[in-house]
């Protein structure tokens, strides 16, 4: 049967998470030539990195396809890694890598994964080492200052009332904790979160990553999964009020009309580094709360100055959560986590006996301690908005230039790039993502990769990264497109 005029407009326009998975029409051939570049002019490979005062010890161990072979016999097969012949990473300090032969890589990813201040920070190394000397662990029925100065340091950058600590070891495990707690409180089972959402790796919060290609489809009941405000890919564009009409859609006609919570990242990470539409998180937490919910913000990729503009994502919303989750670069590295709520809310784990062995650990919140105390040191924050905006700007100006290029978006140092054969279409390229990938490791730039078709650059480096560094990567890439 032919489509009708507003099922073809429906289908250009709308993001894979709106359409049922079992029709293959939106996935659109990705081996169409590539979208072609405005200016032909020849594009010089980029010069040196920018220079550096280290060089790391000579590596005596085992080589890359050793590992990669121990790494086939010895670890679970559902273990990924990026390009056809691996980095064999041996070496880390501030934004740069170093392989097994000493070469240096800018990492334009791994502030995204763990690494807030940088690779190896000296102070953050060094409390975790001083800490180590004097107590690796003790539980909290035991006194220790760590965890409280920690928790009082972390209270500190956060808004209004927002002041209990509860430490994990992951985001996974904060996440999960968040929304045990929403339920606890509010007495209710259903959980709100958005297509395309990533919250981590456990049953309950791979149930709230909505059908996304990264994460298992866990089914969980009392979980749904709202429109996601996408401006680029999105039904609704920019109209972030219209996208919010399915979050009182799904309270008045999938719930019992009370929710325990609703959850959301302020830029979403994995998906892709997909920006909220302007003033749908205000909405959203206005009808969740009046359906009795409590509205969790996922701070851990978006948080700890990434955004620049603000410490926290959700505060470029103007919004205000009842519980905040924070994890990867709250510890530099180091496997640390932390839920934050209200005196209130926090009391409803007492109802009976919550316990982490490890979450708060002396080692790890040291750590923790030592990241906050860097980030106002040196300024990470203005360096983020600086230099973000700096390279933003001239991400924007490869848009200009090359056609394959959809869309550049996100704050700071949380960017991303969106490749597309066809504009109009946003038709992904996902072919061609994974060639600028492999070229741009082979010219020494580290970027990661998402989206819900794999065709995005995450473009999310530590917080010390310069404008240098930035120009060295847009150079980069000026120079692979130009080659496609």
């Amino acid at each position: 049967m032919p489509l009708s005029a507003a099922a073809r407009l429906l289908l250009r326009r709308s993001p894979p998470s709106l359409l049922p998975r079992r029709h293959s029409f939106f996935r659109r051939s990705i081996s169409q030539p590539a979208a072609k570049t405005k200016d032909a002019a020849a594009v010089a490979p980029p010069s040196e990195l920018p220079p550096f005062d280290y060089v790391p010890p000579p590596y005596t161990g085992p080589s890359g396809d050793e590992i990669l072979a121990k790494r086939r016999e010895y670890l679970s097969p559902s273990i990924m890694h990026l390009y056809k012949k691996p980095v064999n990473v041996v070496n880390g300090k501030m934004q740069y890598l170093f392989d097994d032969k000493g070469r240096r890589y800018l990492d334009a990813f791994g502030g995204i994964a763990t690494v807030c201040c940088g690779h190896c920070h000296p102070d953050v190394v060094a409390a975790i080492v001083e800490q180590t000397k004097k107590l690796q662990h003790s539980t909290v029925l035991y006194l220790n200052h760590s965890i409280a100065d920690f928790a009082e340091a972390l209270a500190s950058k956060l808004p209004g009332n927002l002041k209990v600590a509860f430490f994990t070891n992951s985001g996974t495990e904060a996440n999960e904790l968040a929304i045990l707690i929403a339920k606890m409180y509010t007495g209710c089972q259903d959980v709100i979160s958005l297509r395309n959402a990533y919250h981590g790796n456990a049953s309950g919060t791979m149930g709230s990553t909505a059908q996304s290609i990264w994460k298992f489809s866990v089914v969980q009941s009392g979980v749904h999964h709202a429109i996601n405000p996408d401006p680029y890919r999105g039904i609704f564009g920019s109209d972030g009020e219209k996208y919010s009409r399915d979050v009182q859609d799904i309270i008045n006609f999938g719930t019992s009309g009370n929710v325990a919570a609703f959850v959301a990242e302020a830029i979403q990470g994995v998906g892709g580094i997909v920006e909220m539409a302007p003033g749908y998180l205000p909405l959203a937490y206005e009808m969740v709360r009046k359906a009795g919910g409590l509205c969790i913000a996922d701070e851990v990729q978006a948080g700890f100055a990434r955004t620049g503009s603000h410490f926290w994502g959700f505060e470029t919303h103007g919004v205000v959560p009842d519980i905040v989750t924070v994890a990867k670069g709250i510890g530099n590295g180091i496997p640390l986590g932390a839920v934050v709520t209200t005196p209130e809310i926090a009391k409803a784990l007492t109802k009976r006996n919550y316990f982490n062995t490890f979450g708060g650990n002396p080692v790890c919140t040291a750590a923790g301690l030592a990241v906050l105390r860097v980030i106002e040191k040196e300024k990470l924050q203005e360096n983020a908005h600086k230099v973000g905006s700096h390279l933003k700007q001239r991400l924007n100006s490869l848009k200009d230039k090359y056609e394959l290029i959809g869309d550049v978006r996100g704050k700071g140092l949380m960017l991303g790039v969106e490749f597309v054969t066809d504009r109009e279409l946003k038709t992904p390229a996902k072919d061609e993502t994974l060639h600028l990938l492999e070229q741009l490791k082979d010219l020494g730039v580290l970027v990661g990769k998402g989206g819900y078709y794999g065709n995005v650059f995450r473009i999310t480096p530590a917080l010390c990264f310069t404008k240098e560094d930035a120009d060295f990567l847009v150079d980069a890439m000026d120079y692979t497109l130009s080659r496609i």
